[in-house]
């Protein structure tokens, strides 16, 4: 199946998939806020109805689209599945970080290893890879290193936030060029950056 286009509807679908882990931030003592996962039903049956009838309206009018629908809806699932997961991860570190007591550096390379994954295939089918030129921005800036990792986890939490925040991922009826540009940087720099959050854990781990 074509991801790209399938990308393209679950785009028109991502008021659900967000809502459904609803990223509304409540402040908290010391790191990042946690991210407050709870579901307004209503609402959520609202969106659902109404991203289904756009798929149902517009499946099969695309070229290359997929075979069976059957296919984007499975990959709606699975979008929707890694967004929660993300931001329970997210609301993870924020719990450990404002408990202030020493990182425990298996769990830091298991959760960042985790939101790599996660987010690495959120990028892929939502078809948000960077352009040639947004490659090329963000190359210019490259992340600051040598950080502890506190800070790094800190503005790991604070990229995900950014990236689900996002106008143009929250509500795709106000996409525009300059919110969609932010958003890819935003989730390639989760992707980079938890990687590489990774790697210091573990060596961190293993001394």
């Amino acid at each position: 199946m074509s991801i790209h286009v399938a990308g393209k509807s679950l785009l028109t679908a991502l008021p659900l998939i967000l809502f459904c882990a609803s990223p509304v931030f409540a402040q908290g003592p010391g790191g990042p806020p946690p991210i407050n996962t709870s579901v307004n039903t209503e609402r959520a049956r609202q969106q659902e109805m109404s991203s289904r009838e756009y798929q149902l309206r517009n499946f099969g009018s695309q070229p290359n689209r997929p075979l069976d629908r059957r296919q984007v809806e499975a990959l709606m699932a699975q979008t929707a599945e890694d967004f929660d997961r993300i931001l329970t991860l997210h609301n993870e570190i924020a719990r450990v970080l404002a408990s202030n007591k020493d990182l425990d550096y298996h769990f830091v390379s298991d959760v960042t290893a985790e939101i790599k994954k996660r987010a690495s295939r959120v990028q892929s089918s939502l078809a948000l890879r960077l352009l040639p030129d947004e490659a090329a921005d963000l190359g210019k800036s490259p992340l600051v290193k040598e950080q502890p990792v506190k800070d790094e986890l800190i503005k790991l939490c604070n990229e995900i936030r950014s990236f689900v925040t996002n106008p143009s991922i929250a509500n795709p009826n106000t996409v525009n060029a300059e919110q969609m540009t932010k958003a890819r940087k935003d989730l390639e720099t989760v992707i980079q950056l938890s990687g590489r959050i990774k790697k210091d854990a573990d060596k961190l781990g293993r001394n």
